[in-house]
């Protein structure tokens, strides 16, 4: 009974943060793979970031010049198409990703269903095709292409100005803090009860060691011509 145990795996993530989109792409590629319950779980970068007093990578000259670089090897590696931003500045920090994130909560609450969908096509948006995430017609065109009926997508819409779910995304952001997060993605992996913080989207060797499973690599399953 104990080798079917499934392990509780909670992803914190953001879709402004390209690293959470190589993160929840592993994850989701894995979770065939591995006895693990993954539980999606958006949060509002920002707040995490001004708990912590960490700091956006572009605010740091050398670290926004190696990120530019490091993005380019890891779309690579994960199989990503992911494409530098042109004002990075204005899209992460300016416009931010708040109304992205209200809204994905808005749809984990309604119809969960989708939210890795609609969590997929907003990072396409700003990381592929350089598009709006934030506005309300983009909102809906990112969830259109996840499938949503336009019935849900104009629910949910409404529910993402909703103070319940405003706070179903301060309460997981707090979570992440409490866990000891800095940035995103953050991994929490439930082993025998307590709690393991991995963060970033290279620690996967050690999540699967914790986890008693294998990393194959970035692409567990075969690709088929």
């Amino acid at each position: 009974m104990a080798a079917l145990m499934r392990t509780k795996v909670e992803l914190f993530y953001d879709v402004v943060s390209p690293y959470s989109w190589f993160g929840f792409e592993a994850l989701c590629r894995y979770r065939p793979h591995w006895k693990m319950d993954l539980i999606l779980r958006p949060v509002f970068l920002g707040g995490i970031m001004k708990e912590a007093g960490n700091r956006p990578p572009m605010m740091v000259p050398s670290k926004g010049l190696y990120m530019q670089k490091d993005l380019l090897r890891n779309a690579a590696y994960f199989g990503i198409p992911l494409k530098l931003i042109e004002d990075p500045f204005h899209v992460m920090i300016e416009k931010g990703s708040l109304r992205a994130q209200r809204f994905i909560t808005a749809v984990a609450h309604e119809r969960p269903e989708y939210i890795e969908g609609v969590s997929r096509e907003l990072w396409k948006r700003i990381w592929s095709t350089g598009e709006d995430i934030v506005e309300t017609e983009s909102l809906h065109i990112a969830a259109k292409a996840a499938n949503m009926e336009d019935s849900d997508i104009l629910k949910c819409l409404k529910l993402m100005n909703d103070s319940n779910i405003k706070q179903a995304l301060i309460k997981s952001t707090e979570d992440a803090i409490e866990y000891g997060a800095f940035g995103a993605p953050t991994v929490i992996v439930h082993s025998k009860d307590q709690p393991e913080m991995f963060f970033g989207s290279d620690r996967f060797p050690l999540i699967a060691q914790m986890l008693n499973e294998e990393w194959k690599g970035p692409l567990p399953d075969p690709i088929k011509n």
